[in-house]
């Protein structure tokens, strides 16, 4: 890893101008790309064109410190409106306002497509660029306790946390509207520089990604979004993805994901009762609770965390010797120290190594226990036998699993194991994502993050998951990734934050992280 230098990086979240050095260098760096088919003939055979792209990129870095006031309170704004699609909250609200941010980011061509359940947005800006790029986005957020946060989740306050610097906490700060903001941040900034995009933008939106994105689909494959997608070279998801230390990593696919519910019930059962009751009765009557507890105890071996759902290993693939190659040259350049201290965890599961931990992160499907809720959970006791008790699961897929395949194995174990009546009802997911390292948008996203100071660390997959599946494999087969400069946190948990003014000046802030995308749009034009 390399220190950025904010004098030909544009990194740093102070203005940078333009030195002779990052004249010279723009000019040296583009001449090398139209030797490698990067540029296109016409623009490097016009007199005068390096310095004008330079001229124009330095103009269009400048604006984005200019407007950072602006940045933020947009980040606010959006924030105070949580779209929440397990709540049914906030629609149409949700998709109208992510469409009005596309308009004011530039997009000529915005709509809200309808589906089944929540809306989405695709949106066109068309610079008269050779090159496509598509860009995903979500609106919507996971569900809130306010009683559970330290600052209003809806404020978007700004903070001082202990070596991070000045956050802004608020419920989708970083996942993803913090992120996504700094995107919209770097379109707005070449709108104020009247500078064009070395780019033509291809923007996909729904309101559904945090509950699996059961309807995404049908707005991915309208037939005019379906022809848009097909020009680009890529789709990128926008995220921040520094650690503390300010490395950062470029994951070479994602893990697929089912979310479901396990219900149990007197009703379906057959036994226990069928309306709550004394649970002095317990002497004498089934317990629906104990049943579904019973349930889960199968899913998993004595370990508490290796799946034992019959043939949910056996179309696993094994990572690859070029994956694994990957995982030995990024594993000594991560920080367990700090990954401890982030997660707020002492060990890893069964004590196991950093490295092996590590490895397992990146290969290993998992089933997991996201909820558990049956009968009274308010103060005090309530001395009662619940009718009914509910288990919310989340399945990680890698390659060559399907969430089709997973859940159809889920529900045939129970069935075996004498579960047969839990109801097995998904909710969302979608299978796991693969994108080449030799593809263009992963080359161009390395160069990105070098020329501003940092050097990249390979992974075969983030064990996070993102509808991205939809569009990797067929028919579209696009290149797609996570992409971005700067930090967050607490994702799905109280005190979510997005770093605004970093501590540490090898992480980007929120102009850094803007930056970070103009900087991508020119990397692949």
């Amino acid at each position: 890893m390399h220190p950025a230098d904010p004098t030909d990086s544009g990194f740093a979240d102070t203005p940078a101008p333009v030195t002779r050095r990052e004249f010279v260098h723009g000019a040296a760096a583009s001449a090398a790309l139209l030797a490698m088919g990067g540029l296109s003939a016409p623009l490097a055979a016009m007199p005068g064109a390096m310095p004008a792209v330079a001229a124009d990129r330095a103009a269009v870095l400048a604006q984005v410190a200019a407007q950072h006031d602006d940045t933020l309170r947009r980040l606010r704004e959006w924030i105070a409106l949580p779209s929440i699609a397990a709540e049914d909250r906030n629609y149409p609200q949700g998709p109208e306002h992510m469409a009005r941010l596309a308009r004011e980011a530039g997009f000529q061509h915005v709509e809200v497509v309808p589906t089944a359940g929540k809306s989405g947005v695709f949106a066109t800006l068309d610079a008269g660029a050779p090159t496509w790029l598509a860009i995903y986005m979500m609106y919507d957020v996971k569900q809130y306790d306010p009683a559970e946060w330290s600052a209003p989740p809806l404020e978007g306050r700004i903070v001082e946390k202990a070596g991070l610097g000045k956050v802004l906490v608020g419920r989708g700060a970083t996942n993803s509207k913090g992120p996504q903001m700094a995107c919209l941040a770097a379109l707005h900034a070449f709108r104020a520089a009247n500078t064009k995009l070395p780019v033509n933008l291809v923007l996909i939106c729904e309101g559904e990604e945090e509950i699996g994105s059961p309807n995404f689909r049908q707005i991915v494959f309208k037939p005019e979004v379906e022809a848009a997608l097909k020009k680009c070279v890529g789709i990128i998801i926008p995220l921040g993805n520094q650690d503390p230390d300010g490395s950062v990593q470029i994951n070479l696919g994602a893990k697929g994901v089912v979310e479901l519910e396990l219900v149990a019930s007197g009703e379906k059962w057959g036994r226990g009762p069928t309306k709550d009751v004394h649970s002095s009765l317990a002497a004498q009557v089934d317990s629906p609770v104990w049943h579904l507890v019973q349930a889960l105890n199968t899913l998993v071996k004595a370990d508490g965390h290796t799946p034992a759902v019959e043939g949910f290993f056996e179309n696993v693939r094994p990572l690859t010797a070029e994956q694994r190659r990957i995982l030995d040259a990024a594993i000594p350049k991560r920080s367990e120290e700090s990954a401890k201290r982030s997660l707020g965890v002492s060990r890893w599961i069964a004590d196991e190594p950093w490295r092996e931990s590590l490895v397992r992160l990146a290969s290993q499907p998992t089933i997991n226990i996201e909820g558990l809720v049956g009968g009274y959970t308010g103060p005090g006791g309530k001395t009662i036998l619940p009718h009914r008790a509910i288990a919310k699961i989340d399945m990680r897929l890698v390659p060559d699993m399907t969430a089709k395949e997973a859940l159809a194995k889920l529900k045939a174990h129970l069935a075996k194991q004498g579960f047969g009546d839990v109801e097995v009802n998904m909710t969302g997911g979608y299978d796991p994502t693969e994108t080449p390292a030799d593809s263009r948008l992963v080359k161009a996203m390395a160069a990105t993050y070098r020329k501003v100071g940092v050097e990249p660390l390979l992974w075969p997959r983030l064990a996070g998951s993102w509808p991205g599946a939809t569009f990797t494999a067929a028919p579209l087969k696009l290149a797609a990734g996570q992409f971005g400069m700067g930090h967050g946190g607490g994702a799905h948990a109280p005190d979510e934050y997005w770093v605004v003014e970093p501590a540490n000046p090898k992480v980007a802030g929120m102009d850094g992280a803007a930056r970070s995308f103009v900087e991508l749009f020119y990397a692949l034009a």
